[in-house]
């Protein structure tokens, strides 16, 4: 095998609380993680040169700065046999929007790799490595809906094969998540406020409305998204929350027609995606 195709899925998060800062920076958190049937697409090639290159439809994309050369780097430090790789990215999920654009492309990077050189990682050291790259990376190895705690690294794998249609939206504003995180930090917070339970029991039942009335996000007290979900519920959404630290916010809908009139009556005033939840057989992204 010389070369593989990987699809990395969106997520959002149906459920997100922020917990206690921890000494290494990082913030204990507690999260469902819910991937979509949003994606970016990633080809990997194995090249004779003995380097990274990374070929992308975005314009001016910094290597060196690019969450897959880091994830790179640490494999072909660890495994000399790693040869040089050209990627080729193809972005559709925006970025700076909550729906872990960059993180789930650094999880499918390094599944794809496992597979493509044979490195035979296991679980507990795709763990540590996706940990060391960032706090999302490692929920967003699995190809379903997760509960995620500790810092995004303990997953607890849940029960449901639950489709239901999203809506997103893109607003115009980007968010940087660690200015997010220190916003939040500076406010004083509730931190008793749990709904994962009925979260969790709604994906688990295929309860749309449990699942509607129980979507929670800590972000949303420094991050305004009010006016867009009040659209959504307008448009005929169950339930509509802001997505990790923004800035997208996405809406939950009854059944599929439903949610496309709610797509062509939102689609000219905002960039709007119209996507369903993902649950694969297959736990990880292989």
């Amino acid at each position: 095998m010389n070369q593989i195709y990987t699809k990395a899925r969106a997520k959002v998060n149906l459920t997100l609380e922020i917990l206690d800062k921890r000494e290494d920076g990082y913030h204990n958190l507690k999260s469902v993680f819910q991937k979509i049937n949003l994606y970016d697409e990633i080809y990997i090639y194995k090249t004779n040169n003995n380097t990274f290159e990374l070929e992308s439809n975005i314009d001016n994309v910094k290597i060196e700065d690019n969450i897959i050369y880091k994830a790179y780097v640490k494999l072909k430090n660890k495994f000399k046999e790693i040869s040089g790789v050209k990627v080729r990215l193809i972005k559709k999920i925006p970025m700076q929007a909550g729906l872990a654009g960059g993180s789930t492309d650094c999880a499918s990077f390094i599944l794809a790799m496992n597979k493509l050189f044979k490195l035979n990682l296991s679980k507990n050291e795709l763990v540590d490595l996706g940990k060391s790259l960032g706090a999302d990376v490692v929920p967003c190895m699995y190809n379903k809906a997760v509960l995620a705690e500790g810092i995004g690294e303990i997953i607890t794998k849940l029960n449901t094969n639950f489709k239901y249609y999203i809506v997103v939206i893109k607003p115009a504003i980007s968010c940087n998540t660690g200015e997010m995180y220190k916003k939040l930090d500076c406010i004083e917070r509730n931190l008793k406020i749990d709904n994962t339970k009925n979260v969790i029991k709604s994906l688990e039942t295929d309860d749309i409305e449990l699942l509607s009335n129980n979507l929670y996000n800590d972000f949303e007290k420094v991050v305004d998204a009010k006016s867009i979900k009040d659209e959504l519920i307008k448009n005929k959404a169950l339930g509509a929350l802001l997505s990790g630290s923004g800035s997208c916010v996405f809406g939950i809908f009854k059944n599929k027609e439903e949610a496309k009139c709610a797509y062509k009556n939102l689609k000219n005033k905002y960039k709007t995606y119209i996507c369903t939840s993902y649950n694969s057989l297959r736990e990880e992204i292989l």
